[in-house]
């Protein structure tokens, strides 16, 4: 897919990455993004193509109300998360279950109700975006990293049963990037705006997994051996932070 002419639908646009996706497919040319968030008035994008739009994964009615409503999308960008911060032992479980209403229900669901709608527009793209942490934990990580484990697998199975009307499902994943999210992070944090730019590229070749940083490398190829060493040198890694 080249995203010149697309109408977009971007989750949780008001900060970071999402917003990121916003302005490059504004750059890309997009004939129309619909920004959403759960409150319209955080958005703040002044291009007559940006429409902005009130989105709450964790409100059923709002996906289906968003989905009626944007009946003309081909592009899916599903960017909407959040961060707790919560152990899965000792952590609160309402957080906990917060994290995977949000990243896997709560994504689920917008595909779910947008998938209809890129089907009739001849299939279109699903862009997730994902992290590093989908295939490892860090202390402090629990809840986040089981959640967007969930989410990617999630994607690997919708993409097998939205390949027949045509759509691409696309994983796309990172490390830290600076953004909001990360403020109390004091590792490396990649620019957020990289990270639409390398989901779009991929598009344009059909790529399916899109691994930003170098970060996200290293861990999905410490996948294949003896994970005793890869948590032995992330221990080390984060001891000296």
């Amino acid at each position: 897919m080249n995203v010149t002419g697309q109408v977009a639908l971007v989750t949780g646009a008001n900060r970071g990455i999402g917003r990121q996706f916003v302005l490059e497919l504004l750059e890309r040319g997009a004939r129309k993004v619909y920004a959403t968030a759960r409150r319209t008035e955080s958005l703040g994008f002044d291009d007559p193509r940006v429409v902005p739009l009130a989105l709450d994964l964790l409100d059923h009615g709002s996906v289906v109300t968003a989905a009626a409503g944007t009946q003309d999308v081909t592009l899916l960008v599903n960017n909407a998360g959040v961060a707790t911060g919560t152990p899965l032992v000792t952590g609160d479980l309402t957080e906990v279950h917060r994290e995977m209403d949000t990243h896997f229900w709560g994504t689920l669901d917008v595909i779910r109700e947008f998938s209809p709608v890129l089907a009739a527009n001849g299939g279109g793209a699903v862009v997730n975006v994902l992290s590093a942490l989908s295939w490892f934990a860090a202390p402090g990580t629990g809840a986040y990293a089981a959640a967007k484990a969930a989410e990617w697998n999630m994607t690997n199975g919708v993409r097998l049963e939205l390949a027949d009307q045509g759509t691409l499902v696309q994983g796309v994943f990172l490390g830290a990037a600076d953004t909001d999210i990360t403020a109390d992070y004091d590792g490396p944090k990649i620019d957020p705006a990289e990270v639409p730019r390398r989901s779009f590229d991929g598009l344009s070749e059909g790529s399916i997994e899109v691994i930003v940083d170098d970060w996200t490398a290293m861990v999905k190829e410490a996948l294949a051996a003896d994970p005793a060493p890869f948590y032995s040198k992330i221990t080390e890694v984060l001891s000296t932070r």
